[in-house]
């Protein structure tokens, strides 16, 4: 169109009165360029640096690290390699459709890409063909039993396009690397039937459930399983490499029998399937595969193996994959209803930059986190602290990451605390904050020496959302059991949090602070939180108190922290500045604390120190984190403001060369340098979504769960 635009302004000076055909090619040329302008404004490109493809928990997380599925290898959030492998033949020639092998095969033509909350939708055509491959995790936050289901829907949608009708094969196999942990580990392997499906699975021969933990670390217990109507297919577990030459020349499986003592490393055992789906038309052909995960157990809590919350009451994984399979029609209603409508909102609060991003985000959060069920049948929500230390249950995870359940599930917002509020008022927590984590994911076992400090912090972080339950409810019913605790963290607060000594806070790769004015802001608002609880308790003598302790702090914080047209890093630090993101709290729950104009004075300041791919968290660092840049652009007070602060984000996710799920830091002024990525943390930034109580009262009133009756802490074992 860059040469349409050159022909137009070359007639624009022509005299065209001399004639009136040139009116007519100019009028005509002009309504074609503005048609494109339109339709490409209409339709926003965005590049995922990674897209998600099976995703569940921290263990079951498949990604596609390129542009087009064809041109890389898919793999585990950890970067280690878990093949998924499409392939089509079409009248008798064979395309690769997704992974690079066999990588002697063409790719068919990737003609779109789309990533919904739930969905990831490719589009190919070749040779007069066309087909829809899409992926699908049914995650629904309002309704849990569906949400837990551990597996995602591969899904093609094969029809013709020329007119004429096309012979089509399919081809599609999962590889036993999604079992181990070490390519290395060996395991074994099982055909079974379960109702009218076929279903496939392999593990490990070791079966170490819940045996080790860590980081960089995949599961290697409990069994992959990829499923398939056995009407519809044909199924073998073997050989990589052979299945897929049996495949591209026969367009059916066929091999020498694998053993089932021979490790993944050297043969590389994989779940295939292949699908005749013969002459093919206009009218679309679907076909489907379900890959699952059954980890046996999900979470050792205090010495207790906790089941997975889909098993809570004794289903089998059997019985799973045939419900999923033969309720896909509406859940695949259910899932285009949710992302057509949670789209359209992301798109009014905050533009459609954000709402690509935020979209982007959803099943990267769902699979950083794993559901349990507690002995009442109770959920309960675990973090896992993807790359940075692998830590469960963190509390400085959790806040950032629980306005994706405040808005959208309430009842895992307060799944996620209950763990962190019953080791607290147990005898193993002996400090007057709050604390740290829990452990190393999937071990729970409580830090009894207090673990990694940030006192202030975490203290502040519990209040804050506790308040945020209990104003969705309406009441305190939820955090009554633990109200002992909470007025012990306020006092604490009350003591220490207005001038906070030499100590960490959430952004602990930063080191050590004294006198941080961003987690002052925290414990002022905290402090005025527990107030608002009290509020809500009918308790008006102590809301009375904290609001008006929150409010005198307040006033001294402005005083303190003034540095001209912005507020200081630290209090005793004249000429730095930082992101004060804990201040959009102070909007969000409506306790008023702080003065409006604090918020927009730091706005634009920020809006002065924007590099090129974000807003760096302070003056110390080119450095930016994802979530946090998101809260403070909630702070802005019109739409302008707040794209000016977002869209750099967007901007980085679409050009930078590390193809990993979205980062939650990297370097503003380098594309190439990526961070701590596939993190619960980027649920924070829903938090928009918040600051419009209409929005946010519409999705939380869906959440009709209403869990309580938690079970007590395990006795057992640590």
């Amino acid at each position: 169109m860059k040469e349409l635009d050159g022909i137009v302004r070359d007639i624009e000076v022509t005299d065209c009165k001399k004639n009136v055909r040139w009116i007519t090619v100019v009028a005509l040329l002009l309504l074609l360029v503005q048609t494109h302008r339109l339709q490409a404004a209409d339709k926003l490109e965005f590049r995922p640096p990674a897209v998600p493809l099976v995703t569940f928990d921290p263990f079951l997380s498949i990604w596609s690290p390129a542009d087009r599925l064809t041109d890389a290898t898919t793999h585990h959030w950890t970067r280690r390699e878990q093949p998924l492998i499409s392939l089509i033949r079409i009248d008798g020639h064979t395309y690769r459709l997704m992974g690079t092998s066999p990588s002697a095969l063409s790719a068919m033509k990737q003609t779109s890409l789309e990533v919904t909350p739930t969905r990831s939708l490719y589009e190919f055509e070749e040779a007069g063909v066309h087909v829809s491959l899409t992926f699908l995790e049914p995650a629904l936050p309002s309704d849990l039993d569906v949400y837990s289901w551990p597996l995602s829907y591969i899904t093609w949608d094969v029809r013709s396009t020329d007119g004429r009708k096309h012979k089509i094969e399919l081809y599609d196999s999962t590889s036993s690397q999604l079992a181990v942990n070490k390519p290395d580990e060996v395991v074994a392997w099982k055909k079974e039937t379960a109702g009218e499906l076929t279903t496939l699975r392999v593990g490990t021969t070791e079966q170490p459930v819940l045996g080790s933990s860590g980081d960089d670390h995949r599961i290697n217990w409990g069994y992959a399983y990829a499923a398939a109507l056995a009407a519809e297919s044909t199924s073998m577990i073997g050989l990589n490499d052979a299945l897929e030459s049996s495949f591209q020349e026969t367009g059916g499986l066929s091999q020498p029998a694998a053993t089932e003592s021979q490790s993944p490393a050297t043969i590389q055992p994989v779940m295939a399937y292949a699908f005749d789906i013969g002459e093919v038309g206009a009218k679309t052909v679907q076909r489907q595969v379900i890959v699952a995960y059954d980890e046996v157990y999900a979470i050792k809590y205090f010495g207790e193996k906790l089941l997975p919350y889909w098993a809570r009451n004794g289903m089998s994984i059997g019985e799973l994959l045939q419900k999923a399979s033969t309720e896909y029609p509406q859940i695949l209603g259910r899932s285009e209803s949710f992302d057509r409508e949670l789209m359209a909102d992301l798109t009014k609060v905050g533009g459609e930059k954000y709402a690509k991003i935020v979209a982007l985000s959803y099943r990267e959060c769902v699979a950083a986190n794993g559901l349990a069920a507690d002995t009442n049948k109770q959920p309960l929500l675990f973090t896992k602290e993807n790359t940075s230390n692998g830590d469960i249950a963190t509390v400085d995870v959790i806040f950032p990451m629980d306005p994706v359940w405040l808005l959208l599930s309430p009842s895992l917002a307060k799944a996620s605390l209950v763990p962190i509020l019953s080791y607290s008022a147990s005898d193993h927590w002996k400090f007057p904050n709050a604390p740290h984590d829990l452990g190393t994911y999937p071990l729970a076992f409580g830090r009894d020496n207090g673990g990694e400090t940030m006192a202030v912090e975490e203290s502040g972080n519990m209040l804050i959302l506790a308040d945020a339950v209990s104003q969705i409810d309406g009441n305190t019913d939820f955090i009554k059991p633990w109200w002992p605790q909470l007025t012990q963290w306020a006092k604490y607060l009350e003591q220490y949090g207005l001038d906070p000594e030499d100590q960490l806070c959430t952004d602990d790769f930063m080191g050590h602070l004294a006198h941080n004015a961003n987690l002052s802001v925290k414990a002022i608002l905290a402090l005025a939180a527990y107030g608002d609880m009290a509020r809500i308790n009918g308790d008006t003598a102590t809301a009375k108190r904290y609001s008006d302790l929150a409010k005198v702090d307040a006033k001294h914080w402005v005083e303190a922290s003034a540095d001209g047209d912005h507020s200081r890093l630290a209090f005793d630090k004249p000429g730095t500045w930082s992101q004060k993101y804990n201040l959009v709290w102070d909007r969000i729950l409506g306790l008023n604390i702080f003065p409006a104009s604090v918020a927009q004075q730091e706005v634009a300041f920020y809006k002065a120190h924007i590099g090129k791919y974000g807003l760096p968290l302070d003056s110390r660092t080119k450095l930016t984190k994802t979530d946090w840049s998101i809260w403070s652009a909630t702070m802005a007070s019109n739409k302008t403001d707040f794209e000016t602060i977002v869209d750099p984000i967007y901007n980085y996710l679409n050009v930078t060369p590390t193809r990993d799920p979205i980062a939650d830091s990297y370097m503003t002024d380098n594309a190439r340098q990526g961070g701590m990525h596939a993190r619960p943390v980027v649920g924070g930034f829903f938090i928009k979504m918040l600051a419009d109580r209409d929005v946010w009262k519409k999705w939380d009133s869906r959440d009709t769960l209403k869990p309580s009756n938690w079970a007590p802490l395990p006795a057992g074992e640590k």
